[in-house]
Parts: structure tokens; sequence; C-alpha cells
């Protein structure tokens, strides 16, 4: 049996069902919902040829190239769908519910699966993504300058119930020109685009959520500006923790990098950095000095942090002076600060 279904429809579901993303691997590399697996109707290149067949000769012609390219592959596809969907309750979908997915629709129905037909396919997902950046969300920021302990106090506040939106952790990048640390791979800008609305659907919209201070963008990504101007707008609690303890935070973070790895994202920002003092966090790093080299790239990194404080609402910057480097101290820190916000509210 085959059902029609929305996208909210297909969410809500109390059983979360199988998605199979029938697209092409290069379309489903590109975006696509979290959580679906792949089960291309035809490669890239059978893409292109039924699409050139369809816009050269006509419809009925492309549809037949369609059916000779998949003949062989049809028990592959039941196999396939029987190993991520053992119950035999599946979702389908394809650009926009045409042929694609409305093909492999019908033969997993009548192999005897129950089938449900994603409407207007990704296209219409896409849609619903974007409307989520749309929405006015409850959020309250933790910042601080590098090496503070944000990330770490945002882990924290999730093990304790609070409602997380890890940034860095959708983005894969740490935000500086370090960010990668020489092993991350950043999604596609579609696909970190996905996975934050996916993070954002079922939040509680009558309580915080807690997100960390970021930049527009994170490494090559970048957060869909009217969440980031919410970031901006959102009461930002500033974790201030001695330098000392940000150098060792930071020497333990970076400290063990490949040097060669941290010369080149160090030479990457010399016209930030200056020329003497990227001279002197190269060798630095050379000589497996690495808290000298950390010194160095503060100066930049603080400097940056102060600057876009002064473009906040100084009303809206609550302090929260920490001694040391302890997540869970420091999270109830800002804990009792965002709880003395709101009753203020």
């Amino acid at each position: 049996m085959i059902s029609k279904v929305t996208i909210q429809e297909l969410m809500g579901m109390e059983q979360r069902v199988p998605l199979a993303d029938v697209r092409t691997p290069a379309e489903f590399a590109q975006g696509h919902i979290p959580g679906a697996f792949n089960l291309p109707l035809f490669s890239n290149e059978e893409r292109v040829q039924v699409g050139t067949t369809y816009k050269q000769e006509s419809r009925e012609a492309a549809i037949l190239l369609g059916f000779d390219l998949t003949g062989p592959k049809w028990s592959g596809f039941i196999r396939t769908a029987l190993e991520m969907a053992p119950g035999r309750k599946i979702a389908v979908h394809c650009w926009r519910g045409g042929m694609r997915s409305g093909a492999m629709a019908w033969a997993l129905d009548l192999y005897g699966f129950q089938v449900y037909l994603l409407e207007k396919g990704y296209k219409r997902y896409r849609r619903w993504v974007l409307d989520q950046f749309e929405r006015d969300w409850p959020l309250s920021v933790v910042g601080g300058m590098t090496g503070s302990g944000k990330t770490r106090i945002l882990r924290e506040f999730k093990v304790r119930g609070e409602q997380v939106i890890d940034l860095e952790m959708l983005a894969q990048h740490q935000g500086s020109t370090y960010g990668t640390l020489g092993r991350l791979v950043q999604p596609s800008q579609e696909q970190f685009e996905n996975d934050l609305a996916a993070a954002l659907y079922g939040l509680d919209r009558r309580r915080r959520i807690w997100v960390e201070d970021e930049s527009l963008t994170i490494g090559k990504r970048t957060i869909p500006r009217n969440f980031w101007n919410e970031i901006r707008a959102a009461v930002l609690f500033d974790v201030q923790a001695p330098l000392e303890v940000r150098v060792q935070a930071l020497v333990e973070e970076y400290g063990s990098l490949d040097k060669d790895f941290l010369v080149e994202c160090t030479e990457r920002i010399w016209k930030r950095l200056g020329p003497e003092q990227t001279k002197r966090a190269v060798t630095a790093i050379r000589e497996g000095r690495m808290e000298d080299f950390i010194r160095e790239v503060l100066v930049y990194y603080d400097k940056t942090y102060r600057t876009g404080l002064q473009g906040r609402d100084a009303e809206h910057i609550i302090k929260v002076p920490v001694a040391g480097g302890s997540a869970a101290i420091n999270a109830t820190l800002v804990l009792k600060a965002g709880d003395k916000q709101t009753s203020w509210i």
C-alpha cells in the first residue's frame, strides 16, 4: 500500500520509518534529510542521460530509457530496502515527488512494503528547513574569549537537561582558523542547514535554548542570517576566565596537533596577526613551545572578540567571572546568572 505523507506527518510519526532517498549519490551528498539513506534509482551519469533524452526527445523516450537503465537493478533495490527496513515499512522521496520516487514506491509496494511517499519530495523539505530559520527562538548565548570553555559548558548543560544547539558540532568546525583540528570535514552548506533545522525541530520554544556565540561563518559554513541575527540580539553570558586558564585549556586542545597543520593555519592569518607576530608564533610551533604560540595568537583572537562585543547591546551582556577551567562549576555559574536574568523579565 502506498500512502502520501507531508514532511510534518513523516517527522511526527510515533515510530520512525526508514527513509529512502532515491536521488543520485551526488544529489544525496549535496544535501539530504538527516537519517535518510541513499537508494539511488540512477547513477549520476544515468540521470544526465535521462534528463537529456527528456529535453531532446520526449517524456516517453526518457521513461523507456529509465526502464532500460534500471531493469537489472530492481532486485537489488528491494534487497537493500529489506536490509534497511526489515519491518517492511519505508518512506521514499526524490527531488519533488515525481517519477523516480513514484517508480520506487510502486516496486516496493508490489513486493509487499507499506510505502509512505513524501509529497513534493526533497524540494518541499528544503522549504520546511528554511522556514525554521524564520521562526523566533528563545536563545541564550554563551560567549567568552577563546579558551574560556564555552563548548564544554554547553556540553555540561546538555547533561543537565538544558536545551542546547551545538553549532560547531553541526558545522564540524571549531570556529577559528585552526577549527578543523586537522581532521574534521565540514558538511555542505545545504546539509549544515538541514542538520540545524533537525536539531531545532522538537525543541520546546517555551524554554530557553543555549547556543555558543559565533561569527556569521563557522569555517566555510554560514549560519542562516535570520537565526544569526537572533543570536546577536539575545542575552550574552560572557564567561570571563583568567588568561592562564585559557592558555592551558588551548594547549591541551591544540598542543598535540600536527605542527605543519598549525603552521599552515597560522600563516593563513598573517595579515591579521602581523608579520612579526606570525613569525614568532610559527617559530614557537616549530620549537614545541605551545604556550608561547597560544599567547601570540590570543592577542588577535581576544581583540576580535572585544570588537564583536562592541556590536552588541551592552544591557544584553551579563559578565560571568570564573576562576578555573571546571566545566561543571562554570556551567553552574552561568545557569545561576541565567536564572537571575530570567527573574528580571
